[in-house]
């Protein structure tokens, strides 16, 4: 028995965010006092940093869970299952429901309970639950998903990683432009088709990192200092991945028996392009290599940091065609790989 994605779907917000939307914000210091450089500039240095050069956000109509529904139902089609068969469905997100113009989420009922009935499950033993890990969330809910299975808990699990951070960002803070949203899903199921999982890794590190990313007010002093938004310690978060996710990463690839040489993609939590070239660099210098290229398909550029939807969106979008010069064969070794709030880190090995 191997354990494999049978399905995949995803949403693509279809409202387009390019860098020049943020032309007219007014960007603040946290301390409220004005930002020194023009939005030109920040625009610049921004896209040289993270290689962003537009986002995706949903339309006022849609939340996480509606979007959500969406991949899932593209997933359980691609897959061919019946979803009255589902053992499980996993839904990492880190907001819930947060509707346009609110300032509280909503999660209640769970969004797993909410994407069941929208899928219109009968089947009381479907059991669905919310998976709070941060950006690693999908990864983290894969592998729960392969325990199950292989305590024959479960035979079929949907695997759900979706936000709407344009809900919860602070338009006077300039990490606002790097967050986006996007839904993946995927089937995961026990099957004697070859491949499947061959190693994880996951690990929290809280004793001193637990608040690198965090809920603050908006560095706009006259705002109700009760309404939060999404906030975050760039720099510390960015020398923590660099310092950790490699490790892990190769922690990982040791314990799955398989040679450097035979990875063929890395899919990467995409958070920032450099920081993200950064990681997988140090992970091929762990072995004393140089990263090959094109090892690390990027799908940033135009999609932005979904946070727990970056690594199923990619996926699909691979296994679908959609990204030119990329693609994913049957019987290739990959790698995904996520860090985030928490702070969380983790990694799989992969043979499809």
């Amino acid at each position: 028995m191997n354990i494999k994605i049978t399905g995949s779907g995803s949403y693509i917000p279809t409202e387009i965010v390019s860098n020049k939307n943020f032309a007219e914000h007014v960007f603040l210091n946290d301390d409220g006092t004005p930002f020194p450089h023009p939005n030109d500039v920040v625009a610049e240095k921004f896209l040289e940093i993270t290689g962003i050069l537009e986002r995706r956000y949903v339309t006022d109509d849609l939340n996480t869970s509606d979007i959500a529904t969406i991949a899932a139902r593209k997933a359980i089609e691609d897959s061919k299952i019946d979803p009255e068969t589902l053992d499980y469905l996993i839904f990492a997100h880190n907001f819930g429901d947060v509707k346009k113009g609110a300032i509280q989420g909503d999660m209640l009922p769970s969004l797993a309970s909410k994407v069941k009935h929208n899928l219109r499950i009968k089947n009381p033993k479907c059991v669905a639950y919310d998976m709070l890990f941060g950006c690693p969330g999908w990864v983290e809910g894969f592998i729960q998903a392969t325990a199950f299975i292989k305590a024959g808990m479960a035979k079929k699990c949907l695997v759900i990683g979706a936000e709407t951070l344009s809900r919860v960002v602070d338009s006077h803070d300039r990490d606002s432009m790097i967050y986006s949203d996007g839904a993946g899903a995927t089937i995961v199921e026990a099957t004697a088709d070859d491949g499947g999982i061959l190693a994880h890794e996951s690990a929290t590190f809280s004793y001193d990192e637990a608040n690198y990313l965090y809920f603050g007010k908006s560095f706009n002093t006259t705002h109700n200092p009760d309404v939060r938004y999404i906030k975050m310690y760039g720099r510390k978060i960015y020398e923590f991945a660099l310092s950790n996710v490699p490790k892990a990463m190769k922690e990982c690839l040791d314990n799955s028996g398989t040679d450097i040489n035979q990875l063929k993609k890395i899919l990467i939590h995409q958070a920032n392009e450099k920081m993200d070239e950064a990681i997988v660099q140090r992970f091929y210098k762990l072995y004393d290599q140089k990263m090959p290229e094109g090892i690390m398909p990027m799908s940033i550029h135009k999609l932005g940091n979904s946070s727990v939807a970056t690594i199923p969106t990619l996926y699909d979008s691979m296994v679908k065609g959609e990204i030119e010069n990329q693609e994913l064969n049957k019987g290739d070794v990959i790698m995904f790989a996520s860090v985030g709030a928490g702070m969380n880190v983790n990694a799989i090995v992969y043979r499809m």
